[in-house]
């Protein structure tokens, strides 16, 4: 019997714990149109063909799937046969000369290996959980894979983790096992102790280290306080099997190239399920910082059909003479994570001939709403609902509210939960319960909906500045803002005002090549801007000239951390 597994996602720095959870008929399936947006639909793989009556609502969903087996040995077994391109499943560099590339085949005996060090060596078994915080090397994908087998609990973390934070996983996990590098190993140390379920631990390392076993030694040697959300190999594994390819429309030809760092949902998503479902390459840059020269010249010298980013990547990439780079192979470009500004967008696409295809989702959700392939390119939305789902914008009394009205973006869940979604928060039914109103999972973000059914993002729920009584979403300012050439980059946040409560506040980081000498009259230029680009009430009453702005490690702009700043001087 195939063991699944259940992923938990701690946003913000999110985590996954993979145990076995069985397959169910979650929604009713409609028969997927032949051509989607004037789109045609590329013909099914062999893996996909094998799923076809399921997507057609002709058979039910298997009880139990396992992606190691039911997709990537399926996938070495084509290979075997001479039915898949030659291109690599996994290719891996470092910039520094060394790389690694794995067929499919290859991923399966190497995966086995490493699940016989967790089960024989560690003495792991299915259901026990294990932390696995591990920059982009060739290691994480392997023990994500053996997990996948042995139905053991992944959990994997941020490679920029505290001491702090190592402590809360582990304790609220209640992991048996850690699996890190030379970087994070004296932290989990100086916290092990505090730890009581915490038996072992595996260091990623050419050297050794007291008190831990060598991941590298077992495997070389081997022949056989956030919220945790909780997924499942069917959630994130079955799901893209039925939702065919709008989002990212791979082929087993394609290679595709997600920046995203390991502890994120969206290196789940693009990094190991949805592209193995369609038998495509992985390719991974170790990338220890993502720097514009580096990026820039990897998609020249390697044959990347896909890139996905975070804004924050197309912005910085914009700012350079890209008349100087010739892509091998790049065609297609997403961006996730938060909203994209549409004058990033066109530079973007002036620069390039490249569209960027935005994508929503959630932790809990995976990816929600998209621009997909051969859909009309509205600047400043983020697409249209995915193929499954039922996205709505609702009020607080989960009516659906007509188009152009503002509420926040909802997923029906009822009478029928679309397999996508998460299962729960952990040992957490309060939260759980709160996430639901009426017959939807609520997001906690606001956006509108126009006649076409295209998402305009406006902010989380708590992002939203009132000033004066207007509801002011900070992305429209930010997208104003980034509009004027002295912008390189900005956030907007709500600042403490006597008079109004709160005003719109911006931070802006300043274009390299902008004079900025004199900044008084710089700040009433951006404000003139903003008023004429947007409602004269949405200008930044204050703006703040800083040389960075806070960021996670995805990119994403750290908002709370500055507007926390703000209203912690009152």
């Amino acid at each position: 019997m195939n063991q699944t597994k259940r992923i938990y996602s701690i946003q913000l720095s999110i985590y996954t714990v993979l145990r076995k959870q069985t397959l169910k008929s979650l929604w009713t399936l409609k028969p997927p149109s032949r051509t989607f947006y004037g789109h045609p639909r590329m013909f099914a793989s062999d893996v996909h063909s094998q799923y076809e009556s399921i997507r057609r609502g002709k058979q039910e969903i298997p009880k139990y799937f396992n992606f190691a087996s039911d997709v990537l040995d399926k996938w070495s077994e084509i290979e075997k046969a001479g039915k898949r391109p030659s291109n690599p499943a996994f290719w891996w560099i470092n910039g520094k000369g060394e790389e690694v590339k794995w067929s499919f085949e290859e991923l399966g005996f190497l995966s086995r290996k490493v699940a016989n060090v967790l089960t024989k060596v560690c003495g792991l078994q299915k259901g026990d959980r294990i932390v696995v915080i591990l920059s982009r090397v060739p290691e994480w994908w392997l023990v994500n894979v053996a997990c996948m087998r042995t139905g053991i609990v992944l959990i994997p973390g941020v490679s920029q983790l505290s001491a702090k934070d190592i402590l809360y996983r582990l304790q609220a996990s209640k992991a048996t096992c850690i699996i890190t590098d030379d970087t994070r190993a004296p932290a989990v140390d100086s916290v092990a102790s505090e730890c009581q379920f915490l038996k072992t631990k595996l260091i990623v390392s050419k050297g050794s280290r007291e008190g831990w076993l060598n991941f590298n030694d077992l495997y070389n040697g081997t022949t056989g306080s956030p919220k945790m959300t909780e997924h499942s190999q069917g959630s994130l594994g079955f799901r893209p099997l039925l939702n065919e390819r709008y989002w990212l429309d791979l082929t087993p030809s394609d290679m595709i190239w997600s920046t995203a760092d390991t502890g994120w949902i969206l290196a789940s998503l693009a990094s190991v399920f949805d592209p193995w479902v369609f038998g495509s390459c992985i390719f991974i840059h170790k990338l220890p910082q993502v720097e514009s020269a580096t990026v820039l010249n990897t998609l020249c010298r390697f044959p990347i059909d896909t890139l996905v980013g975070a804004p924050t990547l197309f912005r910085m990439l914009v700012q350079n003479d890209l008349s100087n780079y010739k892509f091998m192979n790049l065609k297609h470009c997403m961006s996730g994570g938060e909203p994209l500004n549409p004058e990033v967008m066109e530079q973007w696409k002036s620069k390039t001939g490249l569209d960027i295809h935005e994508v929503y989702g959630q932790t809990e959700t995976g990816v929600i709403a998209c621009v997909f392939k051969g859909m009309k390119i509205k600047p400043g939305s983020m697409g249209k609902a995915a193929p499954l789902y039922d996205v709505q914008v609702i009020d607080k009394n989960a009516n659906i509210l007509p188009p152009g009205q503002q509420g926040e973006i909802a997923v029906r869940i009822k009478p029928i939960r679309p397999l996508g979604l998460f299962s729960e928060y952990v040992d957490n039914p309060k939260k759980t319960a709160e996430s639901e109103r009426g017959d939807f999972y609520v997001t906690g973000d606001r956006a509108t909906m126009d006649e076409d059914g295209y998402f305009q993002f406006i902010g989380r729920d708590d992002d939203i500045i009132i000033s004066s009584g207007y509801r002011i979403g900070p992305f429209e300012v930010e997208s104003a803002l980034i509009e004027h050439p002295a912008v390189a980059e900005t956030a907007v946040v709500s600042s403490p005002d006597p008079l109004r409560g709160e005003v719109v506040k911006a931070f802006v980081v300043l274009s390299p090549t902008f004079p900025s000498s004199d900044l008084e009259s710089l700040t009433c230029d951006l404000q003139e801007h903003v008023k004429k680009t947007t409602a004269p009430y949405k200008y930044p009453r204050k703006v703040e000239f800083v040389k960075e702005l806070p960021k996670t490690v995805t990119g994403k702009i750290k908002r709370n951390e500055l507007r926390n700043k703000e209203w912690g001087q009152m």
